[in-house]
Formats: C-alpha cells, sequence, structure tokens
C-alpha cells in the first residue's frame, strides 16, 4: 500500500531546508538533524531528503554567491529557511537530474510547509531567474578557488602549508561522493565467499588492496538487502576504519581497552578477529553513543564491558593495566569530510589547539594504563599533521619509555606514522602511530 502524506509530513525539500537552517546557521551537526527530521518525511524522499543537503553543504559558497547575484539583500531573521530553501532549490538546478518545472514547483511548494507563504513569489523568481542565467551564473565563478574547492580558508591554508602538492586533490576528494564500504564478520565468513553471496544478488564490490576483510561497494545498498546483516555477518565501515584492528593485533588471553569507542566499529572488529580476549573493555564519554556500540555488539553476538566515563581520566575507571589500548583520539574529522560535508563549515581553526591538547591529555593518561611491553596504537580520521604525525613526534620526545613501532618503512621519530588522505585507495582520511611501552 503506497504511504499516505499526514498532515504532520514534511515534504523533502522543506524537510531539507530546515535542517540546513540548523546545521549552518544553528551549528547543530548533520548527523544529529537528520535522524531528528527525517521521520516526518515519507519513507521513499529519505535519500532525497540526504542527497540535498549533503549536496549543499559541499557547495555551500557556490550557492551563497549566485544567492548575492540573484537577490538585491539577503534574507534574514525569521525568513532565513527561505534562504537556504532557495539553495536547495540551485542544487536541484545546477547538480541534480531534476526537470527544471519540478525542480521550481517542488521548491515552491515548500514554503508552505515551512510557513514562508510570503516568499513564494520571491522564491519562484529566484530560481526561474537562475535557470535563464545559468551560464552566467557558472561562469562568474571561474578563477575563483574559494568557489572552486568549497572549503573555509583556514582549512585550505593548513592544508597547503601540510601537503603543498596534494592539497587540491585532498579537497576534491573531500567534495565527492563516499562510497559504502562494508567489513565481513571474520567468525562467519572468509570475504571471498561473503562477496560471492553479494554478486548472487547482483550487488557489485570490490575487495580492498588494504584490510582482509574489506569489501568496497559498487552502488551504496540499505542493509536489509546485504546477505545475513541482521546476523552480524557484515557491518558498514570504511575500509581505512577497519585497518585499526589488524594494527592492534591483539592476542588471546590478553585485556584490551578500545578508547573513545563509539559507535564500535573498531570494537566489534577487534573481537572478530581475536575472540579469545581475557576483557575487551570499550570507554567513551558519551551514553547516547555508547548505547551504539551495545547495539553493534548485540547485532553480532559479541560481548565487551562498555565504561561511559572520560577517558582523560582512567583511574576513575580503571584499576588493571592493559596489554593493548586503541586510542581512537578524538579530532577534526578532517579526514571524513566526504561523509560529513557539515565538518568545513562547523569546525574553526582554534579547535584545533583545543583538540591537540585533549588527545595530548588522553594520550598521557592512557599510557599510565599500559603494561610495560604493551601496545597502543593511536588513531584519527584527521589528516592535519597538529593532530597526527607532531602530536605524536612530540610525545615521543617527552615520553622516556614510549618508541615506535612503524607501521610503513619510511617512519621516523621526527615523522612517525601512516598517514592515508582522503580518496587514498577510495578510502577516508585516517591517521594510524603504534607505539610499545618499553620494558625498562
Amino acid at each position: 500500500m503506497a504511504e499516505q502524506p499526514s498532515s504532520k509530513q514534511l515534504s523533502a525539500r522543506a524537510a531539507a531546508a530546515s535542517i540546513l537552517f540548523q546545521v549552518v546557521d544553528q551549528g547543530q551537526s548533520l548527523s544529529q538533524m537528520l535522524p531528528r527530521v527525517l521521520p516526518q518525511v515519507v519513507a521513499r524522499d529519505h535519500a532525497l531528503v540526504k542527497e540535498l543537503c549533503f549536496g549543499v553543504l559541499r557547495w555551500l559558497p557556490r550557492f551563497e554567491a549566485m544567492l548575492q547575484q540573484l537577490m538585491d539583500k539577503p534574507l534574514k531573521g525569521k525568513s532565513r529557511r527561505g534562504h537556504f530553501l532557495l539553495m536547495v532549490g540551485l542544487y536541484q538546478l545546477f547538480y541534480m537530474r531534476v526537470p527544471a518545472h519540478a525542480a521550481v514547483s517542488e521548491t515552491v511548494s515548500a514554503t508552505h510547509a515551512l510557513k514562508l507563504h510570503s516568499l513564494k513569489k520571491l522564491v519562484n523568481g529566484v530560481l526561474r531567474n537562475a535557470e535563464r542565467q545559468s551560464e552566467q551564473l557558472l561562469t562568474a565563478q571561474n578563477g575563483n578557488d574559494s568557489l572552486l574547492y568549497c572549503h573555509p580558508s583556514w582549512l585550505s591554508k593548513r592544508l597547503k602549508a601540510a601537503y603543498p602538492e596534494r592539497w587540491g586533490e585532498i579537497l576534491e576528494a573531500n567534495n565527492q561522493h563516499a562510497p559504502m564500504w562494508i567489513r565481513v564478520n571474520a567468525l562467519q565468513s572468509q570475504r571471498n565467499d561473503y562477496q560471492a553471496e553479494l554478486q548472487a544478488l547482483e550487488i557489485a564490490s570490490q575487495a580492498a588492496n588494504l584490510g582482509e576483510q574489506a569489501l568496497c561497494l559498487e552502488k551504496p545498498q540499505p542493509v536489509h538487502k546485504l546477505p545475513r546483516f541482521d546476523q552480524g555477518a557484515c557491518s558498514v565501515q570504511d575500509g581505512a576504519a577497519q585497518l585499526a584492528a589488524s594494527l592492534l593485533d591483539a592476542q588471546a588471553g590478553e585485556r584490551v581497552l578500545d578508547a573513545c569507542a563509539a559507535p564500535g566499529g573498531k570494537t566489534c572488529h577487534i573481537l572478530e578477529l581475536q575472540p579469545k580476549l581475557a576483557k575487551l573493555v570499550a570507554v567513551d564519554s558519551e551514553a547516547t553513543r555508547l548505547k551504539r556500540v551495545d547495539e553493534n555488539l548485540n547485532r553480532i553476538g559479541l560481548q565487551a564491558k562498555l565504561i561511559c566515563a572520560d577517558a582523560s581520566q582512567p583511574e576513575q575507571w580503571n584499576q588493571q593495566p592493559f596489554d593493548r589500548i586503541l586510542l581512537d583520539a578524538p579530532c577534526s574529522a578532517t579526514g571524513v569530510i566526504r561523509r560529513h560535508p557539515d565538518i568545513k563549515w562547523l569546525r574553526r581553526d582554534a579547535d584545533i589547539e583545543e583538540l591537540v591538547k585533549l588527545q595530548s591529555a588522553i594520550l598521557k593518561a592512557l599510557w599510565q594504563q599500559l603494561k610495560p611491553g604493551g601496545m597502543m596504537l593511536y588513531a584519527t580520521c584527521s589528516v592535519l599533521p597538529d593532530e597526527n604525525s607532531q602530536q605524536i613526534a612530540a610525545f615521543l620526545q617527552q615520553t622516556d619509555d614510549a618508541e615506535l613501532v612503524p607501521i610503513n618503512s619510511d617512519e621516523t621519530i621526527e615523522q612517525p606514522g601512516w598517514q592515508l588522505l582522503p580518496g587514498d585507495n577510495n578510502m577516508d582520511g585516517f591517521y594510524y602511530a603504534r607505539l610499545r611501552k618499553t620494558l625498562s
């Protein structure tokens, strides 16, 4: 039976405009807003809402520039949702295959659901002018780096300094649609066998060069279409994030800590690769996020001790040292912008210094919880050296009983760790450094 819209439901365009207003103007994260608003939209339109939100956030400066040309003055105050509704319309006109007449009419109709009746004529006029002036609008953006790459200037400057030969490539990768990666549960299937199951369902995939359980789907799929997903046969996790468990290399009988563990992908992967641990403790400071860890463990049929606590204060929740520690440190998330384009507009340059301080505090505190001879794997989904190689280099210099265990042959004490950049092997940007606590 077809879904019948109710009076409480929003159209996809109205929902997208509401979410974008909350993200850009109110500083809410996209991952928080989508689950709040999507229940008000019919299920068949959920993918459209996401596409509109992600698309506008990727190319936000381009739409701001267009609206400056198309309007005498910007919308303010109670009309600000109309500003983002116009962007939703522009995204459809310039980046989607929606017929122009449908893009305009459906976007104009959304003014009613947003209670912006007085803006109906304005929205209609601006979008029709945009359609007529499309060539001039696009030509006006030529030669402008900020509109070409659509990143905040502070981030572009940091990336140019850190990667003088690859910064443009990184910015371009950040604006791509992220692929869907899955992790095959090693306790249930070999990767090749599971790939054959996918192929039988006409779901094409590519095995990763890095990561023995990783498959990249040629097209994203709803998880209920993946064989035995509800029984834990696979999980959705980017290929770069899947490298953590193998690099940690936990052994049978060991006591292992996964710090800053939510949403639990790495927790589960550690247990899938080594089900004979003495104990796995997963710690996260947010109870709602820790619930996601519990849900993932239950779906796959795994067990770990979950603790909601501050990872920088381990003396408050731990009395026994660990053989191995995975520290998935809080970070700028600049390596996963293609999955979270709102990061570009929510993160600030000043945040980096504060994050570096927090990472250092957690790193030093957890080092005291590691047994002599034990191993720590430091990980971030950042591409900024301040949070990665520079952080670890400083720690090694300051910590007498810490030594680098290189992952790659080109690592040095001055340039430690392994930096993956966005798009490398079609994966997210990630950083790993492996450290051993010396016996003496």
